[in-house]
C-alpha cells in the first residue's frame, strides 16, 4: 500500500529545495569547503563558486555582476536597502515613502528609521491591493530619499505596477532611490531593474527552491549604502562576514532552473490556481481576496471561508495532509490580523476567516484537486460546529 503524500501548499512561506540544489550544496559542504577569502587553492575554488553564482543572477536580471550583494535572507536585503540607503542619503533629505501592505521586513525597518527622526509616508492601496503610481509620484518631495514598494504581495498575490511606479518616482525626483522587495516575485516574473528604474531589489533564496539563510540585494551603479555589518570587509565592505558558499551556489542554481522554464512554469501555476478558483468558488460563502485573473501572481490565492476561523480550517486540513497558511509565516507563528486584508477593505469580522494557498512548480494538478476535495469536505462540518471549533473544542 502506498503511503499518502502530504500536499504542501504553503510555498509563499518557504519552498522545498530542488534535489539538484541539495546535491550541489552537499558536495560543497564536504568537498569544496574552503573559505573564499583564503589565498590557497581551496579558497580560490570557493571564490569562483561565488563569482559563478553572481554571474548567473546578474544574467537573469540583465545587470552587471558587481551589482549583486549576497545576504542571509530577504529581510536582511530589505534592511540593508532601506536603512543603509536612508543613512547614506540623509544629507539630501529624511523623507521616505512606502505602502501599508509591505512585508514586515520593510515596515519594521521604516518604523526604526522613524524613531531615528526620519519622516515616513505610508500610502494606501485600492480594493485589489494595488498602489497608484500617480499617488506615489504626488507624495514624492524634494527631500524624499527613498521609495519602497513590493513587487508581489505575499498575502493576496497583488502584482504592483513597479515599472510605472519607478518611472513616476524618477520623473518626480531623479535623486530618489526606488527599492523593490521582490521576494515573492523573483522566480515567478521577469524583472529587469534597469528598465524598471529600480535602484535596489531584494530577493530571498528559500522562496525559489533554494536554501534558507540565503538572499541577495541588487544595487544599481552609483547607489551608496551604509553597511549594517562590520568586520572583514567582504563584498567590498558592504556586507562583512564569510560568504555562505554552498548557500549562494544553491540559490543561484535554483534561480537558474526556474528562469530556464519560467514561461511553462507560469502557465502550470496559473492552470493549478484557476482549478482551485473554479472548485472552491462553487462552495457557498467562499470568496477570494484580491484579483483572481492573470494580472495577479500565478502562485498565491487568498481564500475567505465565511463562518470558519482560518486557524481552525488550517488544522482541519493539516489532519488530511494538506498544508496551507493562516497568515504570513514571516511575521511569526502567531499571525496578527493582516494589514493587507484591512487595507483592501475586508470586513474586520471576516479577516480571521482567510487562508492563503500558495503553489509551486513542484505541485501537481492532483495536489490541487485533493486540496479542493479536503476543503469541500471539512468546511460544512466546521460551519456546523463553528462555536465549538472557535473555542478549541
Amino acid at each position: 500500500m502506498n503511503e499518502k503524500r502530504d500536499i504542501y501548499l504553503d510555498n509563499s512561506a518557504t519552498t522545498r529545495c530542488f534535489p539538484e540544489v541539495a546535491d550541489l550544496m552537499t558536495g560543497l559542504f564536504l568537498e569544496d569547503y574552503g573559505n573564499p577569502s583564503a589565498m590557497h587553492h581551496r579558497g580560490v575554488t570557493a571564490e569562483r563558486r561565488i563569482a559563478g553564482a553572481r554571474k548567473i543572477l546578474a544574467g537573469i536580471l540583465k545587470v552587471k555582476e558587481k551589482n549583486i550583494c549576497f545576504t542571509s535572507c530577504g529581510t536582511e536585503s530589505d534592511n540593508l536597502a532601506i536603512i543603509g540607503g536612508a543613512m547614506a542619503m540623509q544629507r539630501k533629505g529624511r523623507h521616505l515613502i512606502t505602502t501599508v501592505i509591505e512585508h514586515p521586513a520593510v515596515l519594521e525597518a521604516m518604523k526604526y528609521l522613524e524613531v531615528q527622526g526620519f519622516e515616513i509616508t505610508r500610502l494606501g492601496v485600492d480594493r485589489d491591493g494595488l498602489v497608484s503610481p500617480e499617488e506615489v509620484a504626488a507624495a514624492v518631495r524634494p527631500d524624499t530619499i527613498l521609495v519602497s514598494v513590493m513587487h508581489t504581495n505575499n498575502i493576496i498575490g497583488a502584482v504592483e505596477p513597479v515599472e510605472e511606479i519607478g518611472k513616476a518616482v524618477k520623473a518626480a525626483n531623479p535623486d530618489t532611490l526606488f527599492h523593490v522587495d521582490a521576494v515573492q516575485g523573483f522566480g515567478k516574473a521577469q524583472i529587469f531593474p534597469r528598465r524598471m528604474n529600480i535602484d535596489l531589489l531584494s530577493v530571498s533564496g528559500h522562496k525559489i527552491h533554494g536554501p534558507k539563510g540565503t538572499g541577495f540585494l541588487y544595487i544599481a551603479d552609483g547607489v551608496r549604502l551604509v553597511p549594517l555589518m562590520h568586520g572583514g570587509g567582504q563584498q567590498g565592505g558592504l556586507r562583512s562576514g564569510t560568504e555562505n558558499v554552498p548557500g549562494i551556489a544553491g540559490m543561484a542554481l535554483a534561480a537558474q532552473m526556474l528562469y530556464k522554464n519560467i514561461d511553462a512554469d507560469r502557465e502550470k501555476l496559473f492552470a493549478m490556481k484557476n482549478r482551485l478558483i473554479e472548485r472552491l468558488g462553487a462552495v457557498p460563502d467562499i470568496v477570494f481576496n484580491g484579483r483572481t485573473d492573470e494580472t495577479a501572481a500565478p502562485h498565491i490565492l487568498s481564500v475567505r471561508v465565511r463562518g470558519v476561523r482560518a486557524e481552525v480550517l488550517l488544522h482541519a486540513l493539516e489532519d488530511k495532509g494538506v498544508f496551507v497558511s493562516a497568515g504570513s509565516a514571516c511575521s511569526s507563528n502567531h499571525p496578527r490580523p493582516s494589514e493587507t486584508l484591512k487595507a483592501i477593505g475586508v470586513p474586520s469580522a471576516e479577516i480571521e476567516n482567510s487562508v492563503r494557498i500558495s503553489l509551486s512548480v513542484m505541485n501537481t494538478m492532483e495536489d490541487v484537486d485533493a486540496a479542493a476535495d479536503a476543503v469541500i469536505e471539512v468546511v460544512p462540518f466546521l460551519r456546523k460546529f463553528g462555536v465549538f471549533c472557535s473555542l478549541g473544542g
